[in-house]
């Protein structure tokens, strides 16, 4: 079929049926938080509202869209509907369409996180952005190419997945689904993860390696300084230098511009702890947990640590009598550095026909083509890639949004999205 006549068949975003949809998915939103062990997500109840859906379509029902319900956990489901095409191995897929969502305060919010409501252009609620959004728009594709069906040579596939935000729990989701072989098929043509924002391609994400610098001091009297080995004051030097010989080692990489990164790699504490103790004490040790975002790292970090430690009397102290060595009791503060496991990369082919389509989509439907890169990561996205998938990616909810308090997408941006995909449908036609 020409891609003037996909276009034409299959039409623009059926705004009631879309907004039909997506209301049933965010009312079930507070049971879709993913913050476990308290807070184990249920995505079945997703799962049930799309099966709606698209039931009148699905081959039970005399129609030409397949689904199954591939289940790992109970309650915790995964959703693969599938439009045939007419030419063997021809095949595109959009995945990432997660059915979770991060954990939202009421009380914190100007709205209500879990139920959608409408103001103009924003569509308002938890997972609006990230990721019932997306959600109720590839169902709402997968519908409509189940009611117009379009004759077309490629198969499409759509992929709702469960657990995407907890990464750390494997077994549920997509990785169970590659691991059981389901998704092999899709490595015939470009899968398109739906679960960014900005309507842009989204070309790279950054690693992440959590790390932990436990420091070991003397507690002691605050009155009695000098006969203390203050863990704080150890702590904040330490953290320093290894910061200063980080950003000496590792640069700016010259294609973070081609990438569109905002930002290089980064080594910076985000947590501070301590056993507790009397404003009078001196702590005698802390921990400092943060994240880096290059894996080569790992190793240049433990031998900063090492040197550190050993030269530990050049270490810069605050004040007269701040020391990290008592030669008198034979105590000297030291460092501790652990890792745990680390969250890789990805950079996208911006050689493939996937990345070429997204593109011209984008700039066909949007007006302008401007990928960009993150440095937060999608550690799913590189799993895919290194089993053979050509991954491409790309969303339709606002970053300026994405897991913040009071989350919006915009309707319009969504049927651009919904046109973008059309448009990709249509040009791998041709």
């Amino acid at each position: 079929m020409a891609t003037s006549n996909v276009k034409q068949t299959v039409g623009s975003l059926n705004k009631d049926s879309f907004l039909s949809l997506l209301t049933k998915v965010i009312g079930e939103s507070k049971y879709l938080q993913n913050n476990p062990p308290e807070l184990i997500p249920e995505e079945d109840r997703v799962v049930k509202h799309v099966k709606d859906c698209l039931l009148p379509y699905s081959t039970e029902a005399g129609g030409p869209l397949i689904i199954k319900h591939v289940t790992y956990f109970p309650g915790r489901g995964n959703l693969i509907v599938e439009y045939p095409g007419t030419q063997p191995g021809k095949i595109l897929s959009f995945v990432g369409m997660h059915m979770d969502v991060v954990t939202a305060n009421p009380n914190d919010w100007e709205f209500d996180p879990f139920s959608l409501s409408i103001d103009g252009d924003k569509l308002r609620a938890r997972g609006t952005t990230d990721c019932l959004g997306h959600v109720a728009l590839v169902a709402e594709l997968m519908r409509r190419l189940g009611e117009t069906k379009p004759q077309l040579k490629s198969t499409v596939v759509a992929v709702f997945i469960a657990n995407e935000e907890n990464s750390a729990i494997t077994g549920v989701g997509v990785d169970a689904l590659v691991k059981d072989g389901l998704l092999d098929k899709l490595k015939g043509g470009p899968l398109f993860w739906i679960d960014t924002a900005d309507k842009q391609p989204c070309i790279g994400t950054g690693g992440m390696i959590p790390w932990k610098l436990h420091v070991t001091g003397k507690l002691f009297h605050s009155g009695l300084a000098h006969k203390a080995i203050n863990a704080l004051e150890l702590g904040m030097e330490a953290i320093k230098e290894i910061q200063l010989r980080f950003y000496k080692d590792f640069p700016p990489h010259p294609n973070e511009q081609l990438y569109g990164f905002a930002t290089p790699s980064t080594m910076k504490p985000t947590q501070w702890s301590y056993p507790g103790g009397g404003i009078n004490q001196i702590p005698g040790e802390c921990t400092i947990s943060g994240d880096v975002s290059v894996k080569d790292v790992m190793t240049k970090l433990q031998e900063y640590v090492d040197d550190i430690n050993e030269n530990i009397d050049k270490l810069d102290t605050r004040g007269p009598v701040s020391k990290y060595i008592l030669p008198d009791e034979n105590l000297r503060g030291s460092l501790t550095l652990t890792f745990d496991e680390a969250m890789s990369g990805v950079a996208c082919d911006l050689n493939s026909r996937g990345y070429k389509v997204l593109c011209k989509a984008t700039e066909d439907v949007v007006g302008h083509v401007k990928p960009y890169s993150i440095t937060g990561s999608l550690p799913l996205i590189r799993e895919l890639q290194d089993e053979g998938f050509d991954v491409q990616t790309a969303g339709y909810g606002l970053m300026a949004t994405y897991h913040a308090m009071n989350e919006y997408c915009l309707f319009s941006d969504m049927c651009q999205g919904f046109d973008v995909f059309v448009s990709i449908i249509a040009q791998l036609e041709d």
